[in-house]
């Protein structure tokens, strides 16, 4: 991993949460072996690197401190995810190599000053620091935060999440925000017959077509059947008449 180093800009040196949503592959790389990696990285920033628990299949990365130890601790994050990158590529036929992709959760009332008026902050941060950033526009279930996801060099993402925290700085959230917290995996479902759905639709749907499959069809007689039936109905018809005369 290459060395770290992030100067603080115009003295901005606050207590500050960063928090960033991982998939479990991109969890179990910041932890490293027996959690060698993570520690390595809360000793070399400085900042205070905790993961939500839970077999999700996203996690919660949250990262506390003042903004030079954030900045250190993104920087340790951003080049170890190049290098998982450089290493996956030493098995591929892939020639370009792909961006390093981070996605920052931020409290939904601060992303308006994230993409500034008509976009022009999002616009100013693209073009200054070389990194791509979208503003997801729906907030993350059950919570009122966004996703913004920084896609760029890691030298780019360092720049970018600087500018990043500024604007959180000088905009703090409004109101009481709900944090999103990524559902567990859901349990699968084994209904008779061996099926396994892990979907509840998806489940509910099988449980109906199952359903409908034991319902019991009409039966339609076959034809020499029917002609006797009629046959029988016409007889019984006779005779009931010639009782009346």
């Amino acid at each position: 991993m290459e060395p770290i180093k992030v100067q603080s800009e115009g003295g901005l040196n606050v207590t500050l949460t960063i928090r960033l949503l991982m998939h479990g592959k991109e969890v179990g790389s910041i932890i490293g072996k027996k959690g060698e990696t993570v520690k390595k990285m809360r000793e070399d920033s400085g900042a205070r690197i905790n993961i939500s628990e839970g077999n999700c299949p996203e996690r919660i990365v949250t990262i506390t401190g003042p903004t030079d130890a954030i900045f250190k601790a993104f920087a340790m994050i951003a080049y170890k995810f190049e290098e998982d990158i450089i290493n996956s590529m030493s098995n591929s036929p892939a020639t370009s190599k792909p961006p390093v992709t981070l996605r920052l959760v931020v409290p939904a009332s601060q992303c308006g000053s994230l993409i500034g008026k008509g976009g022009s902050k999002i616009k100013e941060m693209r073009e200054s620091t070389g990194a791509q950033v979208q503003v997801a526009g729906d907030m993350l279930p059950n919570s009122t935060e966004r996703a913004v996801t920084i896609s760029g060099a890691p030298e780019a993402i360092i720049q970018c999440v600087k500018q990043i925290c500024v604007v959180m700085l000088e905009s703090p959230p409004k109101g009481a925000t709900i944090p999103y917290r990524p559902k567990p995996a859901s349990t699968p479902v084994i209904f008779s017959g061996g099926q396994v759905r892990a979907d509840p639709l998806a489940a509910s749907t099988a449980n109906l077509s199952l359903l409908l499959q034991h319902q019991p069809l009409p039966v339609k007689p076959p034809a020499h059947l029917a002609v006797h039936i009629l046959k029988l109905g016409s007889n019984a018809r006779t005779t009931e008449r010639k009782a009346q005369q």
